[in-house]
This record gives C-alpha cells, sequence and structure tokens, in this order.
C-alpha cells in the first residue's frame, strides 16, 4: 500500500507535454513543468506527472506515475536530457567526460546553475551512443551530484551542428520567448522561460544563442532517506537493548584438508520486522505504509534473513574481527564462500558474516525481469533494499551484542572461548559496493566501511556494464524506441534513490543523516572495469565529499582525461585516517569515452578481491581506519609490480 497523496496535489491538473520540446512528451527532462507547489513538502514542489505524458509499455499502457508523484523533487543524480536534432558536441564545444572542468568555463555552452547561490555545477555532455540519430538525446549528466533540494537552472546556447552551423530555437520558444504564444499552454510555459532567463542574467549568464531553458528541483535529503531512516529508527527503538532473535540452522566444520582457510560456517537466520506488505516480505512486495505517509510494519509480520558466517583458522587462536559482507548483482551471501574471501578472511582474522541484498538478489531475478516490462511496479525493487538494509543492520547487531552470536555454542570454541573479535566493519564489492554506500550511511554499529568495485546511479551504470545486456532485451521488448529507454532511466533512478547509494552518498563520511555518525571509506576501483564503470566511481568519490585519490593513481598516459580524476584532491601520505580511493591497474584498456561498456581486454572488476595487496590494505583499514599503501609509492596494479 502507497501513502495518501498529499492534500496540496488534490485535483491539481498535471501538464501532460511541455511544448519547449517536442520529441518526447516528458522532455526536457527533469523539468518543473512536471511539478506543483505543495507546502508539506521539504522542498515546496511536488512531482506531478500524468499518465498521458510518461512511457508506455509496448507502446500501449502508461506508466502509472502514483509512486513518482510521492516525490519532491528529481534524482541528485540525474542526467539532463533533451533532443536537439543535428548537435555536434565537439563543435559546439561542450565539456565532454574527459575535460569536465570546461563545463566551469564562463562562455560554456551548456550552463547547470544552483538557481538559489548562482554556483555553477560541474558536469559532462554526452549524445546517447545506443540510439539512431533521429533519436538520440543529449545527456548531460553531474560531475558530482546535484544538491539535495535546490533548483537548478539549465540553460543550452551557442550550439552548432556537424558543419559548424548555429542551431537555434525552435519557433515554439522563439514565440515563448517573445511573448506572443500560441495558447494557453504556451502562454504559461513562455512565462516560465522568461523567468528562467531573466535568474540566469541575474546571475550575469548570458543568455545569446539561446536553445533551451528550463529548471528543475532537486528531491530533498528527507524525500531520499526518510523512509529507509524511520524504519531503522523504529525497528531499533522496539528492539530496545536486546539482542535480535535469531536460529542457527547448520553448523559445518572443517578440517584442514577440507578446507585450508575456514574452521567453521554457521547459516540461519535473524527475525527482523518487516515494513512489506506481503507476509514475509518476498519479491515483488512492497513498503506499507502507515496514515503518516511512512513504512508501518503490519502486526506480527517478520522476516526471516538469511545468514551466512565464515569463520576462519586464525579465529581458533585469536578471535576474529567481525565483517558484514554486501555480495555482487543478483547474487547470495554464499559468496562469501569463494576462494579469495576464504583466502582473504584467514590471511587477516576476519570472520565474514553475509545476508541476501534483497531486492535485487538471486531470489529477485524474476520480479525484476517483470518490472522491466512494466516499470509501473519498479517500487517493489527499491522497497525490498531499503527493507534489506535493515536486514544488514539486524545482523550487524547480532555481531556486536553479548547475548547475540557470541552468546551461542556455535561462535564459540569447544572450551568456551569466543571465536568473534571486536571492531564491526563492512565490506562489498560491485553492487555490495553500491548498496554498501547507503548500508554505511545508515549505520550506527560500524563506522568503517570497504567499498570495491563501486559506484552510485544506475541510471549512468547500466548502459556502461556489460551486465545490463541481458535486461536491456527486456527494455527492448517493452520500450523499444532507444530515446524512450533513456527517459525509463532517469525514471526509475527517482525511486531507486531510495534503494541504492546514489540517494544517501551526500551522508556517509559529512553531513549524517539523523542519528548516524559519520563514516570512512576506502573505494577500491578497477580501472576500465566492465560492469562497473569508472565513471560511476568517481562520480561517487566527489559526491562523498571530494574523497582523496590515492597518488600516483595510474602510470602516465593511462587516463585520457585532460585532468585525471579532476576536482578529487590528492593523497600522498601514509597512512591516512580518512577515507580514500584507490585505483588498481590490472592492464585492461581505458574504458569507451560513450555511454557504452568497455569490453576490451579481460574484466579487472574481480581482481581486487584476489590481490593480496588490495586485501591487506582493506584488512588494515577495516581494523584500524587507516589507509596504508600497499603498492610501495608506485601506481597500484594487478599483478602487483614492485
Amino acid at each position: 500500500a502507497a501513502p495518501a497523496a498529499a492534500a496540496g496535489t488534490a485535483g491539481t491538473v498535471a501538464h501532460v507535454c511541455d511544448p519547449a520540446d517536442t520529441a518526447a512528451c516528458m522532455l526536457p527532462f527533469p523539468n518543473d513543468w512536471f511539478t506543483v507547489a505543495d507546502r508539506s513538502t521539504a522542498t515546496g514542489r511536488r512531482v506531478n506527472l500524468s499518465p498521458l505524458a510518461t512511457p508506455r509499455a509496448g507502446g500501449v499502457l502508461p506508466t502509472d506515475p502514483t509512486q513518482w508523484n510521492r516525490n519532491d523533487g528529481f534524482s541528485p543524480g540525474s542526467a539532463v536530457l533533451t533532443r536537439v536534432p543535428g548537435l555536434d558536441l565537439a563543435r559546439t564545444g561542450a565539456a565532454p567526460i574527459t575535460d569536465m572542468a570546461r563545463s566551469l568555463a564562463p562562455d560554456a555552452p551548456i550552463v547547470l546553475m544552483d538557481a538559489r547561490t548562482g554556483e555553477r555545477w560541474p558536469y559532462f555532455a554526452e549524445l546517447d551512443a545506443n540510439a539512431p540519430e533521429s533519436r538520440r538525446l543529449l545527456l548531460v549528466r553531474p560531475a558530482r551530484n546535484l544538491r539535495e533540494g535546490h533548483r537548478y537552472l539549465v540553460l543550452l546556447r551557442g550550439l552548432k551542428d556537424g558543419d559548424g552551423r548555429a542551431i537555434g530555437a525552435s519557433p515554439a520558444v522563439r514565440r515563448m520567448l517573445a511573448g506572443r504564444p500560441l495558447g494557453r499552454t504556451e502562454k504559461e510555459r513562455g512565462a516560465a522561460l522568461r523567468r528562467t532567463v531573466r535568474e540566469l542574467n541575474g546571475h550575469h549568464v548570458s543568455t545569446a544563442g539561446l536553445y533551451l531553458a528550463w529548471d528543475f528541483t532537486v528531491a530533498s535529503t528527507r524525500n531520499l532517506t526518510e523512509r529507509a531512516v524511520h524504519m531503522r529508527d523504529d525497528a531499533f527503538r522496539k528492539l530496545g537493548d536486546r539482542a535480535p532473535a535469531f536460529t542457527v540452522g547448520k553448523v559445518t566444520d572443517f578440517t584442514p584438508d577440507q578446507d585450508p582457510y575456514l574452521a567453521r560456517r554457521v547459516e540461519g537466520t535473524v527475525n527482523v520486522p518487516s515494513y512489506l506488505d506481503l507476509p514475509g516480505g518476498p519479491p515483488g512486495s512492497s513498503l506499507h505504509y502507515g496514515r503518516d505517509g511512512l513504512p508501518q510494519q503490519i502486526p506480527g509480520n517478520v522476516q526471516k534473513a538469511d545468514f551466512r558466517c565464515n569463520i576462519p583458522r586464525a579465529a581458533l587462536t585469536k578471535a576474529a574481527q567481525p565483517v558484514l559482507y554486501g555480495h555482487g548483482l543478483m547474487g547470495s551471501a554464499s559468496e562469501i564462500d569463494s576462494e579469495k574471501l576464504r583466502r582473504a578472511a584467514q590471511r587477516h582474522d576476519l570472520m565474514l558474516c553475509a545476508t541476501d541484498w534483497i531486492g535485487m538478489a538471486e531470489g529477485d531475478i524474476a520480479n525484476v525481469a517483470s518490472v522491466l516490462l512494466n516499470v509501473s511496479r519498479f517500487n517493489t525493487v527499491p522497497d525490498r533494499q531499503q527493507q534489506s538494509y535493515l536486514d544488514f543492520l539486524f545482523l550487524g547487531r547480532d555481531l556486536v551484542h553479548p547475548r547475540g552470536f557470541t552468546a551461542d555454542a556455535a561462535f564459540r570454541t569447544g572450551d568456551g572461548r569466543p571465536l568473534i573479535g571486536r571492531g564491526l566493519a563492512y565490506a562489498g564489492a560491485s553492487q555490495g559496493g553500491i548498496q554498501g554506500t547507503a548500508l554505511t550511511a545508515l549505520a550506527t554499529d560500524f563506522r568503517r566501511a570497504a567499498l570495491i568495485v563501486p559506484g552510485i546511479n544506475y541510471s549512468t551504470m547500466l548502459n556502461r556494464s556489460v551486465d545490463f545486456a541481458q535486461y536491456e532485451r527486456l527494455l527492448n521488448i517493452s520500450y523499444p524506441d532507444k530515446l524512450q529507454q533513456q527517459l525509463v532511466l532517469n525514471l526509475i533512478q527517482m525511486l531507486w534513490d531510495r534503494g541504492e547509494g546514489d540517494g544517501y552518498a551526500a551522508h556517509v563520511t559529512r553531513d549524517p543523516l539523523p542519528g548516524t555518525p559519520a563514516h570512512r571509506v576506502l573505494v577500491h576501483e578497477a580501472f576500465g572495469d566492465h560492469q562497473v564503470a569508472n565513471i560511476a566511481t568517481e562520480v561517487m568519490a566527489r559526491t562523498l565529499g571530494d574523497v582523496p585519490v590515492r597518488q600516483p593513481a595510474l602510470a602516465p598516459g593511462r587516463k585520457p582525461d585532460v585532468t585525471p580524476f579532476w576536482g578529487l584532491p590528492a593523497l600522498t601520505r601514509y597512512p591516512h585516517a580518512g577515507s580514500g580511493l584507490v585505483i588498481w591497474d590490472s592492464g585492461t584498456p581505458a574504458p569507451p569515452l560513450t555511454n557504452t561498456p568497455n569490453t576490451a581486454g579481460s574484466d579487472p572488476h574481480g581482481d581486487t578481491r584476489g590481490s593480496a595487496e588490495a586485501m591487506s590494505q582493506v584488512a588494515t583499514f577495516l581494523a584500524t581506519g587507516r589507509i596504508v599503501d600497499t603498492c610501495a609509492g608506485r601506481p597500484c596494479t594487478i599483478p602487483f609490480q614492485p
């Protein structure tokens, strides 16, 4: 069940299309033309999409906008989308992915500006390489996430085609600018357009050669995170000073011949309050809302969250550091059974404990496939992901509570000594890094997280990931128009923000969420990653708070940027008591400059987990919160080159 609509929008007629861009009904996007005033929200606006405007599955079934119309703005990571026929970005001089600094030049042809402060926002511009020219959108992607709750102005000016000729505004835009509209819609839109122009001029931005201008509001912190924070606070308030109830279902002891790394595996379930609308919260369920519009536990609805803990042999001598581990894309807790992770756990005396990222776990594959065929139900993915954050937090509490796991014989030696030590931390790779960003922003029982090959903003990552190919085939069935696909990706990002790192990254290392400490993170990037694009990792690092990047990051010439890792300070002194980004280079060619996957060379995505140097750096950070240099002052390479 969804929360009741705000009274401020009752009976409000939604704008269907924006006459400033007729290539598709919801362009340009994001756009305050598709919002209404609402005093009950943190931004004073509320999204107000019309079902007559939303993308249609199979060209027939419109996306039900109900879930989107709960938002008080658009995603902080959203691309800015519009269609400019004939546009040549190089001739225009727009900032490419290799030179984001150019986006802040006074004469930049694309301007992205904070309406309140006049601050120019960095971005890179690209044309959708997946679409035919006739349906190709301009994509303007923020170099760091936009400020939550702020309104932004967009200006396109001085655009040129492939022959260097100026691309002028459409007749409709010219009419609206001149105050000679055709009909009521153009009159209203024209008034908004002229206000945007006045605001830009008021910030000393020339609008000469204007092609198009508009504004949009970014969703507030409250709108993005309130549900998950409420679920956490409500569940732990009910729990009080008790340990979460759990059941140990299976204990497997290993001899050294059976497993040289593990002494024991413990499997079981943790009882977690479920805020989903079906008993036990199975795939396809949604959050259940109370009258206050916040998630509410249906009395007695409990989720049995499976857990899996691997106890290394080293723990038989010295109690192991407990580490929550987050698995990769559509996987399961059993990922901790991989040889790479068992070997690292034994070497560094770490007890990895995992549960499934429900919403995007192995058991959710059928539901994810179904929502891509009709995105009206997409909320079921981030809704379950928000429940998964609570599952991890309850598992973590059992790892640190004296009457939790450590009180059970399964987590003690035969003579009664505890196998679990102190210092709970988090580590996750790939999806575990993406989701781990959100989990870390919500965590109160740990302060340190290793985020391995992560990124934020699936709407940026999907086109750039080899993993997306099988899911793209479903989108090609339901939304075959590549222009519509970009709208779909950026629409679902508005809901996905609540269930991935994009909606939480700004609150991990600074500006923590209510009742939450600030955290330190170690971020590992695999250069040329085929699955999580490097650009998504680096946007994440900027959004976290300009996390410093270890230098030298790469050998000279490896990264084609004018200023490699633009906007990120350098990390050169060790040990570093703070957050940091470390680049690991396996020799894979640099990623393409387009919104397409890297398929060149071997995929380095999993290489860091097999690197002794990378895992030693992770283990030291998890134990001490300090980043040490394990690469002898040189670029970090795999295999290690001393």
